[in-house]
């Protein structure tokens, strides 16, 4: 089955075709740049502006960085306000002419990863976190992903993103070395009431990985994800199709 999937993230969005039955990517990637908070219907624009580049008439899956009911967006801590308790697949449909299937980002990319990529085959219990503008997470169990929202584990008094996301590493210029300690002070929580026994990092930064997976140190085993920024794509793209 093709579908188009779509990531929209904190500082773009991201899609391509998809055969959902392989992950493979059917062109390109189309990359969006957003570097303001796009409204909602701003950003039904711009995936209609994604759609019409693909000359798209087909299912549409769309990962979004918030907690998703059905097709209702309850939260939205890196994107516009706006968007919280919007009926965001009824925009998206509306917006593109298409069916769109509406799905939490890291749960999207933890699906992706569980099915084709880092994951693949593992049955134990798989914590999945997509380093970028913010902090996305997704637990795996024999196979099954439950969004979680542990990048908002308090901290400080804010969101612990905040404190370990990539785009912060960037803002205070902080070396591997520092942000990585940061990192293992993170998943040290994590591994303290998750117990995972793998451990997923997905995100752009993913590809650096070797600059700073050694300063982590967890108890689990780590990887990069395989699609690195691309499986919030694939897993979109698999929740419209139904997972098949």
């Amino acid at each position: 089955m093709k579908v188009l999937g779509v990531d929209i993230g904190g500082s773009a969005l991201k899609g391509a075709p998809v055969e959902t039955t392989t992950g493979r990517l059917l062109a390109e990637r189309l990359r969006i740049a957003t570097p303001e908070p796009l409204s909602p219907v701003q950003m039904g624009r711009a995936l209609a502006e994604m759609v019409a580049h693909f000359k798209w008439r087909g299912p549409i899956g769309v990962g979004f960085p918030g907690v998703i009911y059905g097709t209702r967006i309850l939260t939205s801590a890196n994107l516009h306000p706006r968007f919280i308790g919007c009926d965001g697949g009824r925009l998206f449909s509306k917006a593109t002419g298409c069916p769109v299937t509406l799905v939490n980002d890291a749960a999207a990319a933890a699906e992706a990863e569980m099915r084709f990529g880092a994951g693949r085959g593992f049955m134990g219990k798989a914590l999945l976190l997509t380093l970028g503008t913010g902090v996305g997470s997704a637990l795996a169990y024999h196979g099954t992903v439950v969004p979680m929202e542990l990048g908002h584990l308090p901290w400080k008094g804010k969101s612990i993103e905040k404190h370990v996301a990539a785009s912060v590493r960037e803002e205070d210029e902080l070396s591997w070395e520092e942000w990585g300690e940061r990192l293992r002070e993170y998943v040290a929580i994590l591994e303290q009431s998750m117990w995972p026994e793998l451990i997923i990092v997905g995100g752009g930064v993913s590809a650096k990985h070797r600059k700073f997976f050694k300063f982590i140190k967890p108890r689990a085993k780590l990887v990069p994800a395989k699609f690195l920024n691309q499986a919030g794509i694939v897993g979109a793209a698999l929740a419209a199709a139904g997972g098949k």
